[in-house]
């Protein structure tokens, strides 16, 4: 496993007054020629040229430049950032004619365009205010979790213009009457060495606590921005949590890879009688259960560290039934070669949790893998069911959150798939 650099030195971006001008041309003068017949991605709408699709390119330019792109007959498609180390050859910043310049001003619409979107469609007070191709930023992540901003940088083209985003984005939430107090950075990921990138995290601002408070749906956690999973905190299931509050009533409920608790919290604060909460992390359970303690949950749910895939045939040879039972694990692949071995992984957990189900009880099951297709994951459960003998009722079928928006012409930007059925007897 590669080192995960600790910033020693921050740059205050809080502080920070950036000597561009706003009219101020970023772009090199260098262009890129696509191979006659290549640039599909591109053309039915993507943002992403891959290294194989290049001719040649015409003028000087340093890694991470962004540089202009024209198709094989001189015909203009725009603007994007280049970097010679990784296959995906150039991200796209902007699409059509050369008169779309990218300017410090062009970047600030485009944070603007991200905000304004994002208070139309969610709660705000903690939500992924910049979620890359989607938003038209490709390779840069911003989680607002209530006065702090955690930020992902994952391609060196975003490097160089990340000091001007955030400082954008603070000046737009200033508008608002947010004031940002910090911003951490948690450019932390493998992928970044695909980039020739190093894997860092630190701050962006002047130090902080990083265990930030946020509130959603009622529940009060403790975000870790430091140590956490990605960001901290998984906010994409924001809405699906949601809709557990109301199949809870009453209910026993079982709440597998429960990581920081948020199902399980959902779920007691729906009104569940008793919840079973489980997770293979020591330190996730930890939290967890602080998270319990925070909202006054302690006494209703109970927390083990367990491997689910070992601990649900131990459950069903004990007879245990739940009124809901919610199957909410990481990505079990993250490239199509390992989709196989991802899809048996899959059917087993939603076999065992399906017969953990009391007849007319319900099942949540989801899967967060890009590469893990709706249609297959529909299909591995429809197996689990006929293996499991039981018919299955579609209550609902839900993706993340809008705060992380689906461009159809960007496959990647669509992964959670999260489905609700009743399950009921075969006679």
């Amino acid at each position: 496993m590669s080192e995960i650099v600790e910033m020693q030195q921050n740059v205050d971006i809080l502080q920070m007054r950036l000597v561009t001008s706003s009219a101020e041309d970023l772009a090199s003068p260098a262009t890129t020629v696509l191979k006659k017949g290549e640039g599909r991605t591109l053309k039915k709408g993507g943002l992403w040229v891959y290294d194989n699709e290049i001719a040649s390119v015409k003028g000087d330019y340093q890694n991470g430049d962004i540089i202009g792109v024209e198709d094989f007959d001189g015909y203009f498609m725009g603007y994007g950032y280049i970097n010679d180390a990784s296959k995906i050859r150039i991200r796209m910043l902007t699409r059509g004619g050369r008169e779309a310049r990218v300017t410090p001003s062009f970047l600030k619409q485009r944070v603007r365009d991200a905000w304004t979107y994002r208070k139309k469609v969610i709660d705000t007070s903690a939500c992924r205010v910049i979620f890359g191709d989607a938003d038209f930023l490709p390779g840069l992540t911003v989680d607002k979790y209530d006065d702090i901003l955690v930020v992902e940088s994952l391609a060196l083209g975003t490097e160089k213009l990340k000091g001007l985003v955030l400082q954008a984005l603070v000046e737009i939430l200033a508008e608002d009457s947010i004031r940002i107090r910090g911003i951490y950075e948690r450019s932390d990921a493998k992928v970044r060495e695909k980039e020739g990138l190093p894997r860092v995290r630190g701050f962006l601002s002047a130090p902080f606590d990083t265990n930030v408070p946020i509130t959603e749906n009622g529940i009060r956690y403790i975000v870790d921005v430091k140590e956490g999973q990605k960001t901290g905190f998984f906010l994409d299931q924001k809405l699906n949590r949601l809709a557990i509050q109301k199949l809870a009533k009453g209910a026993r409920v079982l709440d597998c890879f429960t990581h920081t608790g948020s199902f399980g919290l959902n779920a007691a604060r729906g009104g569940a009688s008793h919840v079973i909460s489980v997770d293979a992390s020591e330190t996730a359970i930890l939290q967890a259960e602080e998270n319990a303690k925070l909202n006054g949950f302690d006494d209703i749910i109970d927390y083990y560290v367990a491997d689910v895939f070992e601990m649900l045939p131990g459950m069903e040879e004990k007879g245990e039934q739940f009124d809901l039972v919610i199957l909410d694990p990481p990505a079990f692949t993250k490239s199509r070669a390992s989709v196989k071995g991802a899809a048996r992984g899959y059917k087993e957990i939603n076999l065992r949790g399906m017969r953990l189900v009391k007849p007319g009880g319900f099942l949540a099951t989801c899967s967060c893998s890009h590469f893990m297709e709706q249609e297959m994951f529909a299909d591995i459960i429809r197996d689990a069911a006929r293996d499991a003998h039981v018919r299955l009722r579609q209550v609902e079928f839900r993706t993340q959150a809008p705060d992380h928006p689906i461009t159809w012409a960007a496959d990647d930007s669509y992964y959670l798939k999260f489905y609700i059925f009743q399950v009921c007897p075969q006679n």
